[in-house]
C-alpha cells in the first residue's frame, strides 16, 4: 500500500497539479479546479486512494480484490475506483493510474484552460 507521504510526493509530481484538504480531512489532488486523486477515509497511515479511470479500466477493477466502486461517485455513475488494499494494484500500477486519472480529468477542460495551465504540447 502506498502512504500518504507517498501519495502525496507522487501526485506533486504531475503538472499543473495541486492538494488541498477537504471532504473531512482528504488529501484531495485537483489538475487546475478538476479532482484527479484522493488520499483518505481510512484508519491507519495509509490512505484509501481514489482515482478516476476509463470505463474500460473501470470494469476490470471494480470486482479485484483491495478495489472498489469508489463511495460516492460510482454511486452518480461515475468511473471511480477505491483501493483500500494493495491486493491488485503494485504501487507502480497505482502511479500508472493516477498519471492516467490526471490525464483523464484534464481531457475535461477547455483548450484555452489546459494551456493557461501548460497541458498542451
Amino acid at each position: 500500500m502506498i502512504t500518504y507521504y507517498e501519495f502525496n510526493m507522487f501526485c506533486s509530481t504531475l503538472p499543473a497539479s495541486h492538494k488541498v484538504i477537504q471532504w473531512g480531512g482528504a488529501h484531495v489532488w485537483k489538475v487546475g479546479e478538476k479532482v484527479f486523486a484522493i488520499g483518505g477515509w481510512s484508519n491507519g497511515e495509509e490512505p484509501y486512494v481514489t482515482f478516476k479511470c476509463s470505463p474500460q479500466s473501470y470494469e476490470i477493477m471494480k470486482d479485484q480484490p483491495g478495489l472498489r466502486p469508489a463511495p460516492y461517485f460510482a454511486s452518480r455513475g461515475m468511473k471511480w475506483i477505491q483501493m483500500i488494499t494493495a491486493e491488485s494494484l503494485s504501487i507502480e500500477d497505482l502511479k500508472l493510474y493516477l498519471r492516467e486519472s490526471h490525464r483523464l480529468a484534464s481531457e475535461n477542460m477547455t483548450k484555452k484552460k489546459r494551456k493557461e495551465l501548460g497541458l498542451l504540447e
